[in-house]
Protein backbone atom coordinates (compact mmCIF):
# COMPACT_ATOMS: atom_id res chain seq x y z
CA UNK A 1 0.00 0.00 0.00
CA UNK A 2 1.27 3.46 -0.92
CA UNK A 3 2.72 5.53 1.91
CA UNK A 4 0.97 8.91 1.98
CA UNK A 5 2.82 10.29 5.01
CA UNK A 6 4.81 12.73 2.90
CA UNK A 7 1.54 14.32 1.73
CA UNK A 8 0.21 14.95 5.22
CA UNK A 9 0.11 18.38 6.82
CA UNK A 10 1.54 18.86 10.33
CA UNK A 11 -2.02 18.64 11.65
CA UNK A 12 -2.71 15.52 9.60
CA UNK A 13 0.33 13.80 11.05
CA UNK A 14 -0.71 14.33 14.65
CA UNK A 15 -4.46 13.68 14.53
CA UNK A 16 -5.71 11.98 17.69
CA UNK A 17 -7.77 8.80 17.36
CA UNK A 18 -10.60 8.29 19.84
CA UNK A 19 -9.87 5.42 22.23
CA UNK A 20 -13.61 5.02 22.75
CA UNK A 21 -14.41 4.73 19.04
CA UNK A 22 -11.58 2.24 18.68
CA UNK A 23 -13.23 0.03 21.30
CA UNK A 24 -16.47 0.28 19.32
CA UNK A 25 -14.88 -1.51 16.37
CA UNK A 26 -14.04 -4.44 18.66
CA UNK A 27 -17.68 -4.74 19.70
CA UNK A 28 -18.88 -4.55 16.10
CA UNK A 29 -16.77 -7.56 15.17
CA UNK A 30 -18.09 -9.85 17.93
CA UNK A 31 -21.69 -9.79 19.14
CA UNK A 32 -20.74 -11.74 22.27
CA UNK A 33 -18.46 -8.97 23.52
CA UNK A 34 -19.80 -7.18 26.59
CA UNK A 35 -19.10 -3.49 26.13
CA UNK A 36 -18.56 -1.13 29.05
CA UNK A 37 -16.68 1.21 26.68
CA UNK A 38 -18.75 3.89 24.90
CA UNK A 39 -21.18 6.17 26.71
CA UNK A 40 -24.08 5.22 24.48
CA UNK A 41 -27.67 5.77 25.62
CA UNK A 42 -29.82 2.69 26.03
CA UNK A 43 -31.69 2.28 22.70
CA UNK A 44 -34.74 1.05 24.61
CA UNK A 45 -35.00 4.60 26.00
CA UNK A 46 -35.59 6.16 22.58
CA UNK A 47 -39.21 7.39 22.19
CA UNK A 48 -39.73 5.43 19.00
CA UNK A 49 -43.48 5.98 18.57
CA UNK A 50 -43.37 9.72 19.15
CA UNK A 51 -40.39 10.10 16.83
CA UNK A 52 -42.12 8.00 14.19
CA UNK A 53 -45.22 10.21 14.36
CA UNK A 54 -43.15 13.40 14.19
CA UNK A 55 -41.15 12.12 11.20
CA UNK A 56 -44.33 11.04 9.38
CA UNK A 57 -45.82 14.51 9.73
CA UNK A 58 -42.63 16.23 8.61
CA UNK A 59 -42.19 13.94 5.63
CA UNK A 60 -45.78 14.34 4.46
CA UNK A 61 -44.60 16.70 1.71
CA UNK A 62 -46.48 19.76 2.93
CA UNK A 63 -43.29 21.74 3.61
CA UNK A 64 -40.51 21.36 1.03
CA UNK A 65 -38.02 23.11 3.32
CA UNK A 66 -37.94 20.04 5.56
CA UNK A 67 -35.39 18.47 3.20
CA UNK A 68 -33.84 21.68 1.93
CA UNK A 69 -30.69 23.56 2.91
CA UNK A 70 -31.13 25.78 5.92
CA UNK A 71 -29.27 28.52 7.77
CA UNK A 72 -25.89 27.71 9.27
CA UNK A 73 -26.94 29.27 12.59
CA UNK A 74 -29.72 26.71 12.91
CA UNK A 75 -33.43 26.21 12.33
CA UNK A 76 -35.01 29.32 13.83
CA UNK A 77 -37.90 27.59 15.66
CA UNK A 78 -35.40 25.19 17.24
CA UNK A 79 -33.22 28.05 18.42
CA UNK A 80 -36.31 29.69 19.91
CA UNK A 81 -37.32 26.41 21.61
CA UNK A 82 -33.89 26.01 23.23
CA UNK A 83 -34.18 29.40 24.94
CA UNK A 84 -36.83 28.21 27.48
CA UNK A 85 -34.93 24.94 27.93
CA UNK A 86 -31.91 27.01 28.94
CA UNK A 87 -34.09 29.10 31.24
CA UNK A 88 -35.03 25.91 33.09
CA UNK A 89 -31.30 25.42 33.58
CA UNK A 90 -31.14 29.01 34.97
CA UNK A 91 -29.32 30.29 31.86
CA UNK A 92 -30.67 33.54 30.44
CA UNK A 93 -29.94 33.60 26.71
CA UNK A 94 -31.45 34.81 23.45
CA UNK A 95 -31.40 33.07 20.09
CA UNK A 96 -28.66 35.53 19.04
CA UNK A 97 -26.40 33.81 21.56
CA UNK A 98 -27.05 30.31 20.15
CA UNK A 99 -25.52 28.21 17.39
CA UNK A 100 -26.78 24.74 16.47
CA UNK A 101 -23.97 22.23 15.99
CA UNK A 102 -23.72 18.67 14.66
CA UNK A 103 -23.44 17.30 18.17
CA UNK A 104 -21.44 18.92 20.94
CA UNK A 105 -18.28 17.35 19.53
CA UNK A 106 -18.53 19.72 16.59
CA UNK A 107 -18.96 22.51 19.10
CA UNK A 108 -15.63 21.59 20.66
CA UNK A 109 -13.99 21.49 17.24
CA UNK A 110 -15.39 24.92 16.36
CA UNK A 111 -14.21 26.41 19.65
CA UNK A 112 -10.75 24.97 19.05
CA UNK A 113 -10.63 26.33 15.50
CA UNK A 114 -11.71 29.79 16.63
CA UNK A 115 -9.82 30.24 19.88
CA UNK A 116 -6.71 28.05 19.79
CA UNK A 117 -3.43 29.03 18.16
CA UNK A 118 -0.93 26.16 17.77
CA UNK A 119 1.19 26.10 20.90
CA UNK A 120 -1.45 27.64 23.16
CA UNK A 121 -1.88 26.00 26.54
CA UNK A 122 -5.44 24.72 27.01
CA UNK A 123 -6.20 23.76 30.60
CA UNK A 124 -8.15 20.53 31.12
CA UNK A 125 -9.09 18.35 34.05
CA UNK A 126 -7.02 15.34 35.06
CA UNK A 127 -8.66 13.19 33.80
CA UNK A 128 -10.54 14.83 30.90
CA UNK A 129 -13.06 13.81 28.24
CA UNK A 130 -11.24 12.20 25.32
CA UNK A 131 -13.32 14.06 22.72
CA UNK A 132 -12.05 17.35 24.09
CA UNK A 133 -8.50 16.02 24.19
CA UNK A 134 -8.87 15.16 20.49
CA UNK A 135 -10.49 18.46 19.49
CA UNK A 136 -7.94 20.68 21.20
CA UNK A 137 -5.06 18.34 20.42
CA UNK A 138 -5.93 18.37 16.72
CA UNK A 139 -5.81 22.17 16.88
CA UNK A 140 -2.20 21.63 18.02
CA UNK A 141 -2.80 23.00 21.50
CA UNK A 142 -0.52 22.24 24.40
CA UNK A 143 -2.91 20.32 26.70
CA UNK A 144 -2.09 20.89 30.35
CA UNK A 145 -3.81 18.94 33.12
CA UNK A 146 -5.19 20.24 36.40
CA UNK A 147 -5.81 17.87 39.30
CA UNK A 148 -9.26 17.09 40.68
CA UNK A 149 -10.59 16.71 44.20
CA UNK A 150 -13.68 14.76 45.24
CA UNK A 151 -15.74 17.87 44.36
CA UNK A 152 -14.07 18.60 41.04
CA UNK A 153 -11.17 20.64 39.78
CA UNK A 154 -8.58 21.79 42.32
CA UNK A 155 -8.62 25.60 42.22
CA UNK A 156 -5.22 26.05 43.82
CA UNK A 157 -3.58 23.76 41.28
CA UNK A 158 -5.54 25.48 38.51
CA UNK A 159 -4.05 28.84 39.34
CA UNK A 160 -0.56 27.39 39.79
CA UNK A 161 -0.71 25.68 36.39
CA UNK A 162 -2.07 28.78 34.65
CA UNK A 163 0.62 31.03 36.09
CA UNK A 164 3.37 28.50 35.39
CA UNK A 165 2.35 28.20 31.74
CA UNK A 166 2.21 31.95 31.27
CA UNK A 167 5.57 32.44 32.93
CA UNK A 168 6.96 29.88 30.48
CA UNK A 169 5.70 32.04 27.60
CA UNK A 170 2.61 30.03 26.65
CA UNK A 171 -0.68 31.77 25.93
CA UNK A 172 -3.50 30.51 28.21
CA UNK A 173 -6.96 31.45 26.95
CA UNK A 174 -9.16 28.45 27.74
CA UNK A 175 -10.19 26.15 30.56
CA UNK A 176 -12.30 23.16 29.49
CA UNK A 177 -14.33 21.21 32.02
CA UNK A 178 -17.44 19.04 32.49
CA UNK A 179 -18.97 20.18 35.80
CA UNK A 180 -21.96 17.81 35.96
CA UNK A 181 -21.17 14.09 36.36
CA UNK A 182 -17.88 14.48 34.61
CA UNK A 183 -16.75 12.13 31.89
CA UNK A 184 -14.94 9.92 32.93
CA UNK A 185 -15.05 10.31 36.73
CA UNK A 186 -18.74 11.01 37.30
CA UNK A 187 -17.73 13.81 39.70
CA UNK A 188 -19.96 16.77 40.42
CA UNK A 189 -18.25 20.15 40.67
CA UNK A 190 -19.03 21.83 43.99
CA UNK A 191 -21.28 24.89 43.97
CA UNK A 192 -18.77 27.09 45.77
CA UNK A 193 -16.11 26.07 43.27
CA UNK A 194 -18.40 27.10 40.42
CA UNK A 195 -18.66 30.60 41.87
CA UNK A 196 -14.93 30.80 42.54
CA UNK A 197 -14.15 29.62 39.01
CA UNK A 198 -15.96 32.63 37.57
CA UNK A 199 -13.97 34.94 39.84
CA UNK A 200 -10.76 33.19 38.83
CA UNK A 201 -11.57 33.44 35.10
CA UNK A 202 -12.15 37.19 35.47
CA UNK A 203 -8.94 37.63 37.45
CA UNK A 204 -6.77 35.61 35.06
CA UNK A 205 -8.60 36.66 31.86
CA UNK A 206 -9.48 33.12 30.77
CA UNK A 207 -12.57 31.79 28.97
CA UNK A 208 -14.31 28.72 30.40
CA UNK A 209 -15.62 26.08 27.99
CA UNK A 210 -18.42 24.37 29.95
CA UNK A 211 -19.55 21.04 28.48
CA UNK A 212 -22.85 19.84 29.95
CA UNK A 213 -24.23 16.68 28.32
CA UNK A 214 -25.28 14.97 31.57
CA UNK A 215 -26.70 17.76 33.77
CA UNK A 216 -30.31 16.54 33.50
CA UNK A 217 -29.35 12.91 34.19
CA UNK A 218 -29.16 13.26 37.97
CA UNK A 219 -30.20 10.42 40.26
CA UNK A 220 -31.67 12.35 43.21
CA UNK A 221 -33.65 15.57 43.66
CA UNK A 222 -31.12 17.12 46.04
CA UNK A 223 -28.53 16.94 43.29
CA UNK A 224 -30.92 18.52 40.79
CA UNK A 225 -31.98 21.42 42.99
CA UNK A 226 -28.70 22.32 44.62
CA UNK A 227 -25.77 21.10 42.62
CA UNK A 228 -26.20 20.99 38.83
CA UNK A 229 -26.66 24.72 38.19
CA UNK A 230 -24.45 25.50 35.17
CA UNK A 231 -21.49 27.82 35.63
CA UNK A 232 -22.90 29.80 32.70
CA UNK A 233 -26.03 30.59 34.75
CA UNK A 234 -24.05 32.99 36.97
CA UNK A 235 -21.74 34.40 34.30
CA UNK A 236 -22.24 38.15 34.04
CA UNK A 237 -19.08 39.02 32.12
CA UNK A 238 -19.23 36.71 29.10
CA UNK A 239 -16.56 34.30 30.36
CA UNK A 240 -18.39 31.01 29.72
CA UNK A 241 -19.05 29.20 26.46
CA UNK A 242 -21.74 26.63 27.24
CA UNK A 243 -22.10 23.44 25.18
CA UNK A 244 -24.82 20.81 25.36
CA UNK A 245 -26.76 18.46 23.11
CA UNK A 246 -29.78 16.19 22.75
CA UNK A 247 -27.63 13.08 22.31
CA UNK A 248 -28.12 11.79 25.86
CA UNK A 249 -31.67 13.07 26.42
CA UNK A 250 -33.35 12.15 23.10
CA UNK A 251 -31.12 10.18 20.71
CA UNK A 252 -27.52 10.61 19.52
CA UNK A 253 -28.28 9.76 15.89
CA UNK A 254 -29.81 13.18 15.31
CA UNK A 255 -26.43 14.89 15.97
CA UNK A 256 -28.04 18.06 17.27
CA UNK A 257 -26.16 20.11 19.86
CA UNK A 258 -25.68 23.78 20.59
CA UNK A 259 -23.31 26.44 21.87
CA UNK A 260 -24.26 29.42 24.02
CA UNK A 261 -21.75 32.28 23.71
CA UNK A 262 -21.65 36.07 23.32
CA UNK A 263 -23.10 37.15 19.93
CA UNK A 264 -19.73 38.33 18.61
CA UNK A 265 -18.27 34.86 19.17
CA UNK A 266 -21.40 33.14 17.83
CA UNK A 267 -21.02 35.09 14.58
CA UNK A 268 -17.45 33.86 14.16
CA UNK A 269 -18.33 30.30 15.17
CA UNK A 270 -21.06 30.36 12.54
CA UNK A 271 -18.55 31.44 9.91
CA UNK A 272 -16.22 28.62 10.94
CA UNK A 273 -19.08 26.12 10.70
CA UNK A 274 -19.84 27.23 7.14
CA UNK A 275 -16.53 25.75 5.98
CA UNK A 276 -17.20 22.42 7.72
CA UNK A 277 -20.76 21.33 6.96
CA UNK A 278 -22.73 24.47 5.99
CA UNK A 279 -25.50 23.40 8.37
CA UNK A 280 -26.66 20.69 10.74
CA UNK A 281 -29.19 18.40 9.03
CA UNK A 282 -32.56 20.10 8.47
CA UNK A 283 -34.65 17.01 9.14
CA UNK A 284 -32.75 16.22 12.32
CA UNK A 285 -33.24 19.75 13.64
CA UNK A 286 -36.96 19.75 12.87
CA UNK A 287 -37.55 16.39 14.53
CA UNK A 288 -35.74 17.57 17.65
CA UNK A 289 -37.67 20.84 17.57
CA UNK A 290 -41.00 19.02 17.43
CA UNK A 291 -39.90 16.69 20.23
CA UNK A 292 -39.16 19.78 22.34
CA UNK A 293 -42.39 21.55 21.43
CA UNK A 294 -44.56 18.48 22.06
CA UNK A 295 -43.00 17.86 25.46
CA UNK A 296 -41.57 14.49 24.42
CA UNK A 297 -38.13 15.32 25.83
CA UNK A 298 -39.58 16.56 29.13
CA UNK A 299 -41.69 13.41 29.45
CA UNK A 300 -38.67 11.24 28.68
CA UNK A 301 -36.35 12.80 31.29
CA UNK A 302 -37.76 11.12 34.45
CA UNK A 303 -37.71 7.73 32.71
CA UNK A 304 -34.06 8.23 31.78
CA UNK A 305 -33.11 9.12 35.33
CA UNK A 306 -34.86 6.02 36.67
CA UNK A 307 -33.32 3.82 33.96
CA UNK A 308 -29.74 4.91 34.48
CA UNK A 309 -30.03 4.99 38.26
CA UNK A 310 -31.11 1.36 38.07
CA UNK A 311 -28.20 0.47 35.80
CA UNK A 312 -25.71 2.21 38.05
CA UNK A 313 -27.07 0.25 41.00
CA UNK A 314 -26.90 -2.97 38.99
CA UNK A 315 -23.26 -2.39 38.04
CA UNK A 316 -22.26 -1.58 41.60
CA UNK A 317 -24.03 -4.68 42.93
CA UNK A 318 -22.51 -6.90 40.23
CA UNK A 319 -19.01 -5.58 40.89
CA UNK A 320 -19.36 -6.07 44.62
CA UNK A 321 -20.52 -9.64 44.04
CA UNK A 322 -17.98 -10.63 41.38
CA UNK A 323 -14.95 -8.44 42.09
CA UNK A 324 -15.33 -7.66 45.77
CA UNK A 325 -12.91 -5.11 47.17
CA UNK A 326 -10.38 -5.46 44.34
CA UNK A 327 -11.86 -2.37 42.66
CA UNK A 328 -12.66 0.94 44.35
CA UNK A 329 -14.87 3.72 43.03
CA UNK A 330 -16.88 6.77 44.04
CA UNK A 331 -20.61 6.30 43.58
CA UNK A 332 -21.70 8.50 40.62
CA UNK A 333 -24.78 10.60 41.40
CA UNK A 334 -25.68 10.97 37.74
CA UNK A 335 -24.43 10.40 34.20
CA UNK A 336 -23.24 7.23 32.51
CA UNK A 337 -19.93 6.20 34.09
CA UNK A 338 -18.27 4.42 36.96
CA UNK A 339 -14.60 5.37 37.41
CA UNK A 340 -12.68 2.56 39.08
CA UNK A 341 -9.26 2.31 40.70
CA UNK A 342 -7.40 -0.94 40.04
CA UNK A 343 -5.74 -3.15 42.66
CA UNK A 344 -2.08 -2.49 43.42
CA UNK A 345 0.17 -4.03 40.80
CA UNK A 346 -2.42 -3.93 38.01
CA UNK A 347 -2.46 -1.54 35.05
CA UNK A 348 -5.15 -0.56 32.59
CA UNK A 349 -3.46 -1.70 29.37
CA UNK A 350 -2.68 -5.20 30.60
CA UNK A 351 -6.12 -5.57 32.17
CA UNK A 352 -7.78 -4.57 28.90
CA UNK A 353 -5.74 -7.20 27.05
CA UNK A 354 -6.87 -9.79 29.59
CA UNK A 355 -10.46 -8.56 29.36
CA UNK A 356 -10.46 -8.83 25.57
CA UNK A 357 -9.63 -12.51 25.95
CA UNK A 358 -12.81 -12.75 28.03
CA UNK A 359 -14.72 -10.76 25.36
CA UNK A 360 -15.11 -7.68 27.54
CA UNK A 361 -14.15 -4.11 26.64
CA UNK A 362 -13.88 -0.88 28.63
CA UNK A 363 -11.84 2.31 28.24
CA UNK A 364 -8.39 2.44 29.79
CA UNK A 365 -7.90 5.22 32.32
CA UNK A 366 -4.73 6.55 30.74
CA UNK A 367 -6.71 7.57 27.62
CA UNK A 368 -8.20 10.41 29.69
CA UNK A 369 -4.94 11.81 31.10
CA UNK A 370 -2.91 14.35 29.15
CA UNK A 371 0.14 13.86 31.38
CA UNK A 372 0.74 10.15 30.68
CA UNK A 373 -0.64 8.93 34.01
CA UNK A 374 -3.90 7.14 34.85
CA UNK A 375 -2.75 3.56 34.27
CA UNK A 376 -4.32 2.55 37.59
CA UNK A 377 -7.85 3.51 36.44
CA UNK A 378 -10.55 2.24 34.09
CA UNK A 379 -13.86 3.70 32.97
CA UNK A 380 -16.90 1.42 33.00
CA UNK A 381 -20.03 2.67 31.24
CA UNK A 382 -23.32 1.30 32.55
CA UNK A 383 -25.65 3.21 30.21
CA UNK A 384 -26.02 0.91 27.19
CA UNK A 385 -25.79 -2.74 28.36
CA UNK A 386 -28.79 -4.55 29.76
CA UNK A 387 -28.67 -5.49 33.42
CA UNK A 388 -27.99 -9.08 32.41
CA UNK A 389 -25.04 -8.00 30.30
CA UNK A 390 -23.77 -5.78 33.11
CA UNK A 391 -23.79 -8.80 35.41
CA UNK A 392 -22.02 -10.95 32.82
CA UNK A 393 -19.47 -8.20 32.19
CA UNK A 394 -18.69 -7.99 35.90
CA UNK A 395 -18.11 -11.75 35.94
CA UNK A 396 -15.72 -11.48 32.97
CA UNK A 397 -13.90 -8.56 34.59
CA UNK A 398 -13.36 -10.65 37.71
CA UNK A 399 -11.76 -13.37 35.60
CA UNK A 400 -9.56 -10.81 33.80
CA UNK A 401 -8.34 -9.47 37.14
CA UNK A 402 -7.09 -12.95 38.05
CA UNK A 403 -4.79 -13.08 35.01
CA UNK A 404 -1.03 -12.45 35.45
CA UNK A 405 0.08 -8.83 35.65
CA UNK A 406 2.50 -7.43 33.07
CA UNK A 407 5.94 -6.95 34.62
CA UNK A 408 6.86 -4.33 32.01
CA UNK A 409 4.26 -1.84 33.20
CA UNK A 410 4.44 -2.52 36.90
CA UNK A 411 8.22 -2.23 37.18
CA UNK A 412 8.67 1.01 35.33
Amino acid sequence: MKDYSSFLSPTGRQLHESAIRRMGTVVARDADVVSFAPGYPDPLSFPWEELRDIAARLLGGMDSDVLQYGPTRGYAPLLESIVPLLARRHIAATSDELLITSGSQQGLDLVARLLVTPGDAVLVELPAYTGAISAFGNARARLVGVTQDSDGINLENLDEVCQRERQAGHRVNLLYLVPNFQNPTGLLLGMEKRRLLLEWADRRNVLIVEDDPYGSLYFDDVTRVEETRPIRADDVSGRVLYLSSFSKTLAPGFRVGWIVAPPTLIDRLETAKQSIDLMTGSLDQRIVCEALRSGAIDRLAPRLRDLYRGKRDAMEAALRTEVGDRLHWTVPRGGFFLWATLPAGHDDVTLLANALEQRLVFVIGSAFFVDGTGHDRIRLSFSAPTIERIQEGARRLAVALLEPVSSERTTR
